[in-house]
């Protein structure tokens, strides 16, 4: 027996896999990540179906690269939570030259990294706890300032748009980073601060290419696996790395939303007036939770909840709210921020 064989297989946390085709016409590079967090599991589904497609033939790659990370957490999916130490999706970045990596989830994005600086387009596939249906997550329109400069704004929401999900929603970074302004006492968040609130697809962005969050369902929905195979497809579809569906039809417009907001909850004894599902629509003046004290949080315009998370724990995101956007992701982005 040699030495390979006398080996124990590696434990699940150790490892990671990667798929990956390459066609012999050259072509955009997509990579496609699922599990990111080790409770969602639609995205794992999803990429194990495609490729059981290109195995078998029934799916054929035309042009470019395809890679795909069914599990981009072992750890986490092995605990079957968020988490495997740490939030993956979080202070998405190499360890610095000299250092050694923090904890579990540093030493994973140590390989996930040059795996996104290989590529030019990233799909990342996850789920939420509430109820609520399918959207998409975009970044920041062009622009050329400190936060997160970008300037693939049309590409990205090209992509989100035909994903056909029937919202897409953008702003996060801003709000992430007002968030940490409003915990300081309105003193402005520093670097340091701002970069745990990015995650792959900022990353993405940071390395000249564009990504979108497809939030496929709430964790459970049977349909989940289903929206992250679809959406696998109409991305290979729309970068033209597969034939054409001769019977699809445009995709409808969806609805844009931009987040405007963030709050925390401050005690355990903070409760929603009722369960609330991402999306769900609330009007001016409406109430949305209960402080501990018994002071009325009401909604302060229009808008729409996003995220609730009646399991928040103290001094943590307890829902986000957002309005529409004005913006047309069938038309190059206007540069600058709302």
């Amino acid at each position: 027996m040699t030495e390979q064989q006398q080996r124990p297989p590696a434990p699940i946390s150790d490892v990671l896999r990667v798929h990956g085709f390459a066609a012999l016409e050259p072509g955009p590079k997509l990579i496609v990540l699922g599990g990111v967090h080790g409770d969602e599991t639609c995205g794992t589904e999803g990429i194990a179906r495609t490729l059981a497609e290109l195995d078998s033939g029934a799916l054929t790659l035309l042009r470019g690269r395809l890679t795909m990370v069914p599990v981009a957490n072992p750890l986490a999916r092995r605990l079957m939570r968020r988490e495997g130490e740490r939030n993956l999706n979080r202070l998405f970045q190499p360890t610095r030259a000299g250092e050694q990596p923090a904890d579990y989830e540093s030493r994973i994005t140590d390989l996930l990294c040059p795996l996104l600086d290989a590529h030019d387009v990233l799909l990342d596939l996850h789920s939420f706890q509430s109820a609520g249906e399918a959207f998409a997550m975009i970044g920041p329109r062009d622009n050329s300032g400190t936060l997160e400069p970008f300037s693939r704004a049309y590409e990205e929401g090209q992509l989100a748009l035909h994903l056909g999900t029937p919202r897409v929603v953008e702003g996060w970074l801003d709000i992430y980073a007002a968030g940490l302004a409003q915990r300081a006492g309105g003193k402005p968040a520093d670097d340091s601060a701002i970069a745990f609130g990015k995650g792959t697809n900022e990353y993405m962005r940071s390395r000249g290419g564009y990504g979108v969050t497809l939030e496929c369902g709430q964790h459970q929905d049977p349909a989940a696996p289903e929206v992250a195979h679809r959406a696998i497809h109409a991305a290979l579809r729309l970068l033209g790395m597969i034939g054409a569906d001769p019977q699809a039809a445009p995709p409808p417009a969806p609805t844009l939303l931009r987040l405007v907001s963030v709050t925390d909850r401050d005690s355990e004894d903070d409760r929603f007036v009722r369960e609330w599902a991402t999306f769900d629509r609330v009007a001016r003046g409406e109430p949305i939770g209960v402080r501990a004290g018994g002071r009325v949080l009401a909604a302060e315009r229009d808008g729409f909840i996003v995220f609730p998370n009646s399991a928040a724990l103290p001094g943590t995101e307890w829902f986000y709210f957002a309005v529409e956007s004005e913006r047309d992701l069938r038309q190059p982005a206007a540069s600058g921020r709302p």
